[in-house]
């Protein structure tokens, strides 16, 4: 991994959270504080898996905000590819235009999965699906303000945390101080990566604004998402007060081995390497496979 890339702490972009009950996920709104520019992060697709049915709530709030706000979106950006829920970025797409960027690691995830829903040839691996593959301290335009995307593998190989002025939005890299981190156990996972990884992102100013991706309300308090690095680094319960690496990568393993699955992690998968579209029969169906003994 490269060094830490300049930043604009004077940049305070407007951040809007939208919570989905059923994944546990944030998604947000970021506005440009210059402009009318803003990008999506992390959108949701609801999916009944016992139904077999889509449906947006999600997404259409998020829609309702840019619009009632007169906003111009230029990303919805994926910080990794999700074994939770089901992404929404086509389908805001459609409606309002913007590039879907992910990680350039998203290439690995899909060959790696690719294998385990048995893809065919007619599925590419290229990462082709997504209008941009970032790199590691690759960097874009929400209107005034330069964002950075900074490669944070262990959870997943692509995921990266998204530096957008003062705000740093983590996905599935840390969680709030009292939820710790993301496990480390689906294929392409690695403790040890995710620690460096954490690390990269505790060396991030102390007033930085950090934003997760998932909460769970530990010990029956209120969900909540914002945090800073200074908060992190002091108070994560699995890496604060300068943790050890051996140490972290111990506790990781232990938990994860008695983690159950994620409920959608089968549809999840199959339609997050594409971008969010979902995959079809040969009838030309939206249609899911699941895999058995596979995961």
């Amino acid at each position: 991994m490269s060094a830490l890339p300049q930043l604009q702490m004077d940049k305070t972009p407007s951040v809007e959270a939208f919570f989905d009950a059923q994944s546990n996920t944030i998604s947000y709104v970021v506005k440009d504080p210059d402009s009318r520019a803003c990008a999506v992060i992390d959108a949701v697709m609801e999916f009944d898996y016992a139904a077999g049915r889509l449906s947006y709530d999600s997404a259409d709030a998020i829609i309702s905000y840019i619009k009632a706000h007169d906003l111009k979106l230029e990303w919805i950006i994926e910080s990794h590819v999700h074994a939770d829920h089901l992404s929404g970025a086509p389908y805001i797409q459609q409606e309002l235009g913007g590039k879907i960027g992910i990680g350039e690691h998203i290439l690995t995830v899909q060959e790696t999965f690719g294998k385990i829903f048995n893809e065919g040839t007619e599925f590419a691996r290229d990462g082709s699906q997504f209008d941009r593959l970032f790199v590691d301290n690759d960097t874009y335009q929400v209107g005034s303000m330069t964002c950075t995307a900074l490669h944070t593998p262990g959870h997943t190989p692509a995921c990266m945390v998204h530096i957008m002025g003062d705000a740093a939005f983590a996905g599935d890299t840390l969680f709030m101080p009292d939820g710790g981190s993301a496990r480390a156990d689906f294929p392409g996972g690695d403790a040890g990566q995710l620690y460096d990884s954490i690390t990269r992102v505790l060396a991030l100013p102390s007033e930085m604004r950090l934003f997760v991706c998932h909460d769970y309300g530990p010990g029956g308090r209120a969900i909540a998402w914002e945090t800073t690095v200074g908060d992190q680094r002091r108070a994560n319960i699995h890496v604060g007060g300068n943790a050890s690496r051996a140490a972290f990568v111990k506790m990781r393993e232990t938990r994860d081995a008695q983690l159950a699955m994620p409920k959608l992690i089968i549809p999840s998968l199959q339609v997050n390497i594409r971008a969010g579209e979902i995959p079809t029969d040969t009838q030309g169906d939206m249609a899911l496979k699941v895999p058995v003994n596979k995961l």
